[in-house]
């Protein structure tokens, strides 16, 4: 980790700070020490290692595979939404294929947004588990705290902020148990903060199954989202080509080449961008 590249995780901490209001907030989403934050952000880097350095870029989305990100064609929608839902304390259900680009989108803009933010469920979360990484977000310490406490502090936090957002990402990854403390954020919220459900179609599946099977919380669920499971559809040509381009890829032939064997996904299209540089530079 060079100096060069420290500079650009202390820049991208300084616009965080503004963003959470203050260090030790800022300090407590990246599970840090205060301390370690003031030093990074004083310059005093001598005794800080470089594996919290990589820790700490990954966390705020600093790569280091000079990767360059494009603005496609559901970038700007979903970010268009996102910003309709938090100016009017909207609440949607969002669905997308795998590689759509959706996480990266929820990313950019939560980094770009006073008083938004980001949870990226998994499969292994249980309710204590969920309302720990919430209050994490939030730049909440939890120890201590029951269920209970955790959710009046994390609804009380929301309250006082002016126009918050909140992104629950692979949201069909969750359990029943888990799934249902939206219906608390919504009812305690309402009016106040945007909530977005957001996964792939298999999320739009499963409550209409539940529906379906008259599960408990699924009518809850299917009425807050408005009845109805925004899908934006995949990637198209002209996003491919504007992401070659704008990662060294110019030839038609080698474009063509990537877009017909992406099968609409973004991954796929990486990795197919980096095989044919690595390709290209062999050859020369």
């Amino acid at each position: 980790m060079n100096k060069e590249e420290k500079k650009q995780i202390i820049i991208k901490l300084g616009e965080l700070v503004k963003l959470k209001g203050s260090q030790n907030k800022l300090a407590n989403t990246l599970k840090i020490s205060p301390a370690t934050l003031s030093q990074m952000l004083n310059g005093n880097w001598d005794l800080i290692k470089d594996e919290m350095w990589r820790d700490v870029a990954a966390q705020i989305g600093i790569k280091r595979n000079n990767w360059n990100i494009v603005e496609t064609a559901n970038f700007k929608k979903l970010h268009t939404l996102f910003q309709d839902a938090v100016e009017d304390s909207q609440v949607f259900a969002v669905i997308n294929s795998a590689g759509s680009g959706k996480s990266e989108t929820a990313k950019a803009f939560v980094e770009n947004t006073p008083n938004t933010y980001l949870l990226q469920c998994n499969e292994y979360w249980n309710r204590k588990y969920f309302l720990a990484e919430l209050l994490t977000a939030l730049g909440k310490d939890y120890s201590g705290l029951t269920v209970a406490e955790m959710m009046i502090e994390a609804v009380r936090i929301l309250q006082k902020k002016d126009k918050p957002g909140l992104i629950m990402d692979e949201a069909d990854k969750l359990s029943d148990q888990v799934l249902y403390f939206f219906i608390t954020l919504y009812n305690q919220l309402e009016d106040h903060c945007a909530i977005i459900l957001m996964a792939t179609d298999h999320l739009e599946k499963r409550i209409k199954r539940g529906l379906k099977l008259n599960k408990k919380g699924y009518k809850e669920i299917f009425s807050r989202i408005g009845r109805r499971f925004i899908d934006f559809g995949g990637i198209n040509a002209t996003d491919v080509a504007s992401i070659c381009l704008a990662n060294g890829i110019d030839g038609k032939n080698q474009i063509k080449e990537i877009w017909q064997d992406s099968e609409g996904d973004l991954r796929r299209v990486k990795r197919k961008i980096y095989a044919i540089k690595k390709m290209n530079k062999e050859i020369k």
